[in-house]
């Protein structure tokens, strides 16, 4: 508690801390996904492709480089958490046995669970007609997704899915080492889901149980046809509100089976199926 109360003292000091944990999370978890899936077993992996063609070095900069923005927003929102913490308006804890590993293994399902409600539905409004262009177009610039895209947002976007974190804080008892596991996992689902390749076994996304759960194609099936497939962890919404892709499940069967699927190729500017052509179908449609 004191060494959180000199750190308060410091803000900027915070700031640079929490800039930099959010850095080193991303650059070990996308680069480490980058190396094995691009470079060292690119070969190898190919019939795990989900779209045939390979991203150019200029979209990966551009997903790199609005990462690094979103963590101005991660770090400001972390700031603010612990200033709601020292005003008594924030319900974080820092003595585990105090509640129980019981209850400490609870609150970061809650926090899972909670955050993917509000993904789901902050995504759905973010691809409302008035909204998309001047806040999410940024993310679906990456038509054909890398790793490097994961936190590739606009800052706008950065807020509203930062934002979620003090929220549920105000209300749920949660230690900050729960809060660590949650990150873990939801940095590990936006790679991914950005991943560009299919690593889980055939017969998942169609499994009685594991259905539930989404799979990299999930999301890489969101980014080619926009207007579908909004979950991030679970596959729970997109089912109850009837926003699967329809072919999702067949998709799947198909990208496991070895190789990618039929007709993913480069498109040109233009192409019904490119990036422009995409996010000017999703502002007519809303």
């Amino acid at each position: 508690m004191e060494t959180l109360l000199r750190i308060l003292a410091n803000p900027w000091k915070l700031l640079i801390l929490g800039y930099a944990w959010h850095v080193l999370r991303y650059v070990l978890m996308a680069g480490s996904a980058y190396l094995v899936f691009y470079v060292l077993f690119r070969r190898r992996l190919l019939r795990r492709k989900i779209q045939a063609v390979f991203p150019p070095f200029s979209q990966m900069r551009r997903e790199v480089l609005y990462s690094l923005l979103s963590f101005v927003m991660f770090s400001l929102i972390g700031l603010l958490t612990l200033v709601l913490f020292r005003l008594g308006w924030s319900r974080l804890y820092f003595n585990i046995p105090s509640r129980g590993w019981g209850y400490f293994w609870f609150s970061a399902l809650v926090l899972i669970v909670l955050h993917d409600a509000w993904f789901y539905w902050t995504h759905r409004l973010m691809h409302w007609r008035p909204l998309f262009p001047i806040v999410h177009s940024v993310h679906h610039l990456s038509h054909n997704p890398t790793p490097w895209a994961a936190f590739a947002f606009h800052p706008i976007e950065a807020l509203v899915q930062a934002i979620v974190f003090p929220l549920v804080a105000i209300v749920v008892p949660v230690h900050p080492l729960a809060v660590g596991l949650w990150l873990f996992y939801m940095t590990f689902m936006n790679v991914a889901g950005h991943l560009g390749y299919e690593f889980l076994p055939r017969g998942f996304a169609s499994h009685r149980v594991l259905r539930w759960h989404n799979t990299p194609l999930h999301h890489n099936m969101h980014h080619r046809h926009v207007r579908c497939n909004y979950g991030l962890y679970f596959n729970l919404w997109d089912r109850l509100m009837g926003t699967n892709h329809p072919h999702y499940e067949e998709e799947y069967e198909q990208c496991t089976a070895g190789g990618p699927l039929p007709g993913h190729v480069a498109h040109e500017p233009g192409h019904p199926h490119s990036p422009a052509a995409s996010i000017a179908s999703a502002q007519a449609d809303g």
